[in-house]
Protein backbone atom coordinates (compact mmCIF):
# COMPACT_ATOMS: atom_id res chain seq x y z
CA UNK A 1 0.00 0.00 0.00
CA UNK A 2 1.19 3.50 -1.08
CA UNK A 3 -0.05 6.91 -0.06
CA UNK A 4 -0.83 10.03 -2.47
CA UNK A 5 -2.23 13.36 -1.54
CA UNK A 6 -5.22 15.00 -3.45
CA UNK A 7 -2.35 17.84 -3.81
CA UNK A 8 0.08 15.55 -5.63
CA UNK A 9 -2.59 14.57 -7.80
CA UNK A 10 -3.21 17.92 -8.68
CA UNK A 11 -5.82 18.88 -6.13
CA UNK A 12 -6.13 21.53 -3.60
CA UNK A 13 -5.68 19.45 0.02
CA UNK A 14 -4.12 17.08 1.17
CA UNK A 15 -6.34 14.54 1.83
CA UNK A 16 -4.77 11.31 1.24
CA UNK A 17 -5.64 8.24 -0.41
CA UNK A 18 -3.47 5.05 0.26
CA UNK A 19 -4.03 2.09 -1.66
CA UNK A 20 -2.33 -0.95 -3.55
CA UNK A 21 -1.69 0.62 -6.85
CA UNK A 22 -1.46 4.11 -8.63
CA UNK A 23 -5.12 3.19 -10.64
CA UNK A 24 -7.02 2.85 -7.15
CA UNK A 25 -5.46 6.02 -6.20
CA UNK A 26 -6.41 8.34 -9.09
CA UNK A 27 -10.28 6.33 -8.75
CA UNK A 28 -9.75 7.49 -5.09
CA UNK A 29 -9.48 10.85 -5.87
CA UNK A 30 -11.84 11.05 -8.65
CA UNK A 31 -14.20 9.38 -6.18
CA UNK A 32 -12.93 12.35 -3.77
CA UNK A 33 -13.12 15.07 -6.53
CA UNK A 34 -16.71 14.40 -7.14
CA UNK A 35 -17.86 13.92 -2.93
CA UNK A 36 -16.05 17.53 -2.24
CA UNK A 37 -17.65 19.15 -5.04
CA UNK A 38 -21.34 17.56 -4.02
CA UNK A 39 -20.60 18.93 -0.99
CA UNK A 40 -20.41 22.30 -1.99
CA UNK A 41 -16.20 22.75 -1.74
CA UNK A 42 -15.74 25.07 -4.64
CA UNK A 43 -11.85 24.64 -4.35
CA UNK A 44 -11.78 21.08 -5.82
CA UNK A 45 -13.95 22.00 -8.85
CA UNK A 46 -11.11 22.88 -10.87
CA UNK A 47 -8.79 19.56 -10.48
CA UNK A 48 -12.78 17.79 -10.80
CA UNK A 49 -12.99 19.68 -13.98
CA UNK A 50 -9.68 18.79 -15.21
CA UNK A 51 -9.80 15.24 -14.46
CA UNK A 52 -13.23 14.91 -16.33
CA UNK A 53 -11.67 17.10 -19.46
CA UNK A 54 -8.33 15.54 -19.24
CA UNK A 55 -9.08 12.58 -21.78
CA UNK A 56 -10.71 14.80 -23.92
CA UNK A 57 -6.95 15.73 -25.04
CA UNK A 58 -5.25 12.57 -25.01
CA UNK A 59 -1.44 13.44 -24.62
CA UNK A 60 -1.97 15.60 -21.80
CA UNK A 61 -3.69 12.87 -20.50
CA UNK A 62 -1.29 10.42 -20.96
CA UNK A 63 1.42 12.43 -19.57
CA UNK A 64 -0.51 12.74 -16.31
CA UNK A 65 -1.12 9.22 -16.21
CA UNK A 66 2.21 8.29 -16.76
CA UNK A 67 3.68 11.03 -14.24
CA UNK A 68 1.17 9.72 -11.40
CA UNK A 69 1.99 6.55 -12.48
CA UNK A 70 6.19 6.97 -11.68
CA UNK A 71 5.02 9.06 -8.78
CA UNK A 72 3.59 5.84 -7.05
CA UNK A 73 6.14 3.75 -8.22
CA UNK A 74 8.77 5.78 -6.31
CA UNK A 75 6.89 5.80 -2.93
CA UNK A 76 7.89 3.90 -0.69
CA UNK A 77 5.31 0.86 0.67
CA UNK A 78 3.65 1.08 4.10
Amino acid sequence: MKTMTCRQLGGPCDESHTEATADEVIKAQDRHLKSAVTSGDDSHGGARDAMKGRWRHPKQAMDWYTGVKRTFAELPEQ
